[in-house]
């Protein structure tokens, strides 16, 4: 029988000889970034000469290189590690699943600002807004949805952009729905995933009323038609900024905090409310 870790490298291997070579990857990201080959060259404190080589293929990096060239880019940790084994090497990122032991206090550090936010609504998504978690006030955001789109796994952004899903009860959908799409498009510039891109494709296709101009405000708020009558919101994103593990540095939390008193003595009254 094979070991585990004669396994595990044929693996790698298998997924380097799928992945396309690291200098056509490397010159992708530096375009998504656009930087000529001279800006990256001068930032990373490499020689363009040698990037050209690099880009081409006429010379392949070392794995501090790669990193190196990535960290430049602003690469995410999961990306970096295709580009190491599309240049030969292992990755250096872990990547676990977030119930896996060694995931402890990244769960811990979820937890407690799910529940230091109560009574107020707070969500955890993944990369692909697909919700990991959620304090007990998100029912009142999510009440009389159609119940298919609670089916495991739950995307946020279809869940609220959805018209069977939160889209009706939006007040200022159009406002509301041009904020989310503008985070998505500022993610896949980032990223340029796939599955993302697909994802704005769908959610533009639903309808909705145009994004109407009005007065400059703070932020945008979710202005909501609930039980409890109309409640504004405002939200903020948390991320972990320090991550070197690949499922930690895509998670975030948002935060949903009341825009006004009515709201604010609302949802506590309703949380309050909650068995």
């Amino acid at each position: 029988m094979p070991h585990a870790e004669d396994a595990a490298n044929v693996a790698a291997m298998a997924t380097a000889a799928a992945t396309p070579g690291v200098g056509p990857l490397l010159r992708d990201w530096r375009r998504r970034r656009r930087l000529s080959q001279l800006d990256l060259a001068l930032e990373a404190g490499v020689s363009a000469r040698h990037l050209s080589f690099v880009e081409t293929g006429r010379s392949r990096p070392s794995a501090d290189m790669v990193l190196q060239l990535a960290e430049q880019l602003d690469v995410p940790l999961r990306n970096r590690n295709q580009l190491l084994l599309a240049a030969g090497h292992a990755p250096v990122f872990e990547q676990h699943d977030l119930e896996d032991p060694e995931m402890a206090p990244v769960r811990r550090a979820i937890d407690l600002i799910l529940d230091g936010h109560d009574p107020y609504p707070a969500v955890v998504i993944d990369r692909a807004w697909e919700m990991l978690g959620a304090n007990r006030a998100v029912a009142l955001l999510i009440a009389g949805v159609a119940p298919d789109l609670l089916k495991p796994p739950v995307n946020v952004l279809r869940l609220s952009l959805h018209p069977d899903g939160v889209a009706p009860r939006i007040v200022n959908l159009g406002e509301w729905r041009g904020h989310l799409l503008d985070r998505l498009e500022r993610q896949i510039a980032l990223t340029g995933d796939g599955a993302l891109t697909a994802l704005l494709e769908e959610l533009s296709a639903y309808p909705a009323p145009a994004r109407e101009a009005g007065e400059p405000e703070i932020a945008v708020p979710l202005r909501l038609e609930t039980e409890l009558g109309q409640l504004s919101f405002i939200s903020t994103v948390a991320t972990f900024g320090t991550a070197v593990e690949v499922t930690a540095s895509e998670l975030s939390i948002e935060s949903f905090f009341p825009a006004d008193e009515q709201t604010a003595d609302a949802v506590r009254s309703y949380v309050a409310a909650l068995p």
